[in-house]
């Protein structure tokens, strides 16, 4: 058999892009509606165009690819859908910076120019992150690229804003929303992010209407006073019984306001006294709705204080709480101020407090279109991977409220209403009313805002196959099978997802949600731009190569958890790559002469002597067990499963051991024995690693079969995936080489521990406690030998441990190697005291880290348990070195 030989060195530069434009030169991404296989589809989350590649999209990204390519090999039809989301508020607000660092703004611009530069630069940077995809590796299928503001998607949006508004499930409304000041627009609960900080609780004196009494309210944002309305106490605090049906007076303002009783008062919180701010409280607005409270909003949309506010208007709301504070003490109003950590919510995007801001907004009620979704979950037509993710979407969706989906930016779907400027009726249509149509006036204006990302987003896994036109891709591909997504968008997607599809294609838009965890730097930190501690994937590939990216990635990222990632982690992949690359080498480098591969993967179970039995019974249970795991997407555990095969099984052994077999003639039937079984080993490996690792692959698969034509198969890619076959699965046979590798196993360990130099062969004796055991060992004792550098070997029950000789005990035996031949024992006493005393004051080092209780409490607890693994492993080797030192001492 006559091979293109392997280079001497994997180069990742010289394989990614050019096997990349084969698989899309050919179009192996793109699924053919017309094809008679089963369908497998999936939808990309849509990274927004203001994305760049973090870890967290390669993470995510790689997950879906390595299940597409998977499906691939197994034969279904394959979608894998891309596309880009729009992103509203992130959009609009890059743009503002822009034009801002010009001396503009989009007031000067206009909305017609600014929504026309937010085009041009979609145009410009919106596919940036879709081609930094295709680095990694992605195998979507790009002649299918979808955009949520392109014309078929926006068709899609205004079928279902007047869907929903003619059923009555759109509607609009006074509510508190999460106002951004600096943006000037509302952002959903979940589009915020919730801290901690230090703050103050001022004691402020309300005077009793009609006397000379005050009572006392607490209160973490005093400027909000200003627009009070109440003063609430619970029903049932007696201390405050007598006080129910009165008035106070309102500081500085001197506006009556009432004295209510509502159970959502914390008795505990403060004096047992709270103040009531309908207009800037979401809690506060519902104890408003109850008692048919006034609503005053005393800030304008940027955040400054408006006419409501008295001598404060136009103050920044900061401002304004300094000068009210300091005229509260002046006035002695102010009881006391106590510090206080106060929950603040900030702007996802441009990091700003956000306000509780009474305003009036569109709004989808959520409760009916809740239910089968709810539904679904519970009668497992939609399955969370892993499953304690199902308890956080069904509090969500138990306890849901109505969905704000307006914005009030440019850059967007526009909300599909109108409104007549001579009668005031409202109209909502897909297209652009000519007339009114209650009086017939032409006078109309659109609503200015723009409806949420999300309201494009939540149509995705079917607006992108059509819909609701009726196209073959939405009859072939929907409903999808798999989607992959982090756990904090849960409800801002996942949920609405499934509402929707139930809501417009009667059916669950996919049935498996897998939530993966988050990528966090080595020290537990989350990655972001902010704190400077992110790692860019495409430096890694340019570094690594993206089969190292890929792989170290799965590797170190157990299922639905968080990983913890370092640049020098990437070399684990790195190795993995050069571990296999050298292999094939190896591999196809002993298939030449008159070797020609077997057609098919069938060897008869006696075929071969034990070790090429062991190693198909190694393999046929990797590709069960690797099949299993993915199958439960179990990523992490299926790639651990195949390195642990390839590095172990087959690199550290089965090709160790056929060394010698394949040095023979020629014509020996042992060497071609070995070397059909190395070849099939090989092609099952590049395979099984294919989805995970696709670029070495392809090269390695187009050398082994000189131009990649095995099967049929033009390319790795569609190869197909490996079958179990169970009945080269033998226990029996397994357990016998994990006797020798046992055996051989603790003779280099004694060799290391013992510092006995790698030339020097070891004499090895042998205590078997049975005949079957002294039967195996004696059958393997060439590999024995060889494996262990092993010269005189003795097996047998009565063999005693010999003097000066250290020993291992395995399962059956006890193993004792000579040393007073092999190594100089003073040198060794010397160099183990020495040992010893280093790795002792790493022991203490670490020990005074964990008894700092500074350190405990400020440490995040990934740092903590690192540190408390380092102790023990330090502690591990002292109790090893001390009891190799006692052995040589009590020679």
């Amino acid at each position: 058999m006559k091979l293109n030989d392997l280079p001497k060195h994997y180069d990742p530069k010289l394989t990614e892009d050019k096997w990349y434009q084969f698989w899309l030169k050919r179009g192996f991404f793109h699924a053919d509606v017309t094809s008679k296989k089963e369908t497998f589809s999936v939808v990309i989350p849509p990274p927004n165009v203001t994305d760049v590649l973090h870890l967290g999209h390669a993470l995510n990204n790689t997950l879906q690819d390595i299940l597409i390519r998977w499906k691939r090999m197994q034969e279904y039809e394959a979608e894998w859908l891309p596309g880009t989301d729009h992103a509203g508020i992130a959009t609009q607000v890059i743009l503002e910076k822009n034009l801002a660092k010009e001396g503009s703004s989009k007031e000067k611009l206009g909305r017609e120019k600014f929504v026309k530069l937010a085009w041009e630069w979609k145009s410009k940077n919106g596919d940036a992150i879709l081609n930094q995809l295709k680095r990694i590796g992605c195998s979507c299928d790009w002649d299918r690229t979808r955009f949520t503001l392109d014309e078929g998607l926006s068709e899609a949006v205004l079928e279902v804003f007047v869907h929903l508004y003619n059923k009555g499930l759109i509607y609009r409304g006074k509510r508190i929303i999460n106002w951004c000041p600096r943006c000037q627009t509302s952002i959903s609960d979940d589009e915020t992010e919730r801290e901690e900080k230090d703050g103050s609780l001022w004691y402020i004196k309300y005077k009793l209407k009609g006397s000379d009494e005050y009572i006392t309210v607490a209160t973490t944002r005093p400027e909000t006073m200003l627009g009070d309305t109440a003063v609430a106490v619970h029903p049932k605090d007696k201390r405050f019984k007598k006080l129910l049906g009165k008035s106070a007076i309102l500081p500085i303002l001197d506006r009556e306001i009432k004295i209510v009783a509502d159970d959502f008062v914390d008795p505990e919180f403060g004096t047992g006294m709270v103040k009531v701010t309908p207009a800037h409280d979401p809690n506060d607005f519902e104890i408003g709705q109850r008692h048919n409270l006034e609503q005053i909003n005393v800030m304008n949309p940027n955040g400054s204080m408006n006419e409501n506010a008295g001598k404060f208007a136009g103050m920044d709301r900061y401002a304004c709480r300094e000068a009210l504070v300091a005229e509260l003490k002046k006035k002695k109003l102010l009881e006391k101020i106590e510090p206080y950590r106060v929950p603040v919510a900030l702007c996802y995007r441009c990091g700003t407090e956000i306000e509780p801001y009474l305003s009036e907004q569109w709004f989808v009620k959520m409760k009916p279109l809740a239910e089968p979704a709810i539904e679904a979950v519970k009668t497992s037509k939609v399955r969370f991977y892993p499953q304690r993710w199902t308890k956080t979407y069904m509090h969500w969706m138990e306890n849901i409220r109505d969905w704000c989906i307006s914005r009030q930016l440019w850059w967007g779907h526009r909300i599909p209403v109108w409104y007549c400027l001579n009668c005031n009726e409202t109209i909502v249509a897909k297209t652009t009313p000519s007339e009114c149509t209650k009086c017939k006036s032409k006078n109309l204006k659109q609503d200015e805002d723009v409806l949420d990302t999300w309201f494009s987003s939540w149509l995705w896994p079917f607006s992108t196959f059509g819909w609701p036109k009726k196209t073959a891709e939405l009859e072939r591909f929907y409903p999808t099978k798999a989607l992959f997504t982090a756990s904090e968008i849960i409800f801002l997607w996942v949920a609405r997802m499934v509402m929707a599809g139930y809501e417009f294609m009667g059916k669950e838009p996919f049935s498996d949600v897998y939530i993966h965890g988050t990528v966090r730097d080595e020290y537990g930190v989350k990655m972001s731009k902010s704190l400077g501690n992110g790692i860019d994937p495409l430096e890694i590939i340019d570094q690594y190569g993206a089969d190292a990216l890929r792989t170290t990635m799965m590797l170190v990222t157990p299922e639905g958890q968080d990983t913890l990632i370092a640049r020098r982690t990437f070399q684990v992949g790195q190795h993995f790559a050069n571990k296999l690359w050298n292999v094939s080498k190896f591999v196809m480098a002993s298939l030449s002469g008159e070797f020609t591969p077997k057609t098919k993967s069938q060897f008869d179970k006696e075929e071969g002597r034990l070790e090429d039995r062991w190693i198909l019974s190694r393999l046929n249970r990797t590709i069960s067990e690797a099949t299993e795991l993915m199958t439960d997407y179990r990523f992490n555990s299926a790639v651990k499963s195949l390195y642990d095969f390839i590095w172990h099984d087959f690199c550290d052994w089965y090709v160790e051991m056929i060394k010698q077999r394949l040095s023979l003639p020629e014509a020996e039937k042992d060497k071609q024995t070995a070397q059909k079984v190395a070849h099939l080993v090989l092609n099952h490996i590049l395979r099984l690693l294919h989805p995970f690792a696709p670029f070495i692959t392809e090269e390695i698969w187009h050398h082994l079969y000189n131009g990649g034509t095995e099967g049929n198969h033009p390319s790795l890619l569609m190869a197909k995936w490996p079958g179990c076959q169970e009945e080269m699965i033998d226990e029996n046979l397994e357990e016998t080489l994990r006797r020798v590798q046992d055996v051989v196993t603790s003779i280099r360990n004694i060799r290391s521990e013992m510092n006995v130099p790698p030339v020097r062969k070891a004499d090895v004796l042998i205590k078997v406690d049975s005949k079957n055991l002294q039967k195996t060992l004696e059958d393997n004792q060439d590999h024995i030998k060889n494996l262990g550098r092993v010269g005189d070997l003795k097996i047998g029950i009565r063999i005693t441990k010999p003097d000066h000789a250290a020993s291992a005990v395995i399962k059956g035996a006890e193993i004792f190697v000579p040393l007073k031949d092999l190594i100089d024992l003073e040198q060794e006493r010397m160099r183990l005291e020495k040992e010893i005393a280093r790795v002792t004051r790493l022991l203490e080092k670490t020990n005074k880290k964990l008894s700092n209780g500074d350190f405990l409490k400020r440490a995040p607890r990934e740092i903590i348990e690192k540190e408390k693994a380092k102790r023990e492993e330090y502690r591990k080797m002292v109790e090893k070195l001390n009891k190799n030192l006692e052995e040589i001492v009590g020679w």
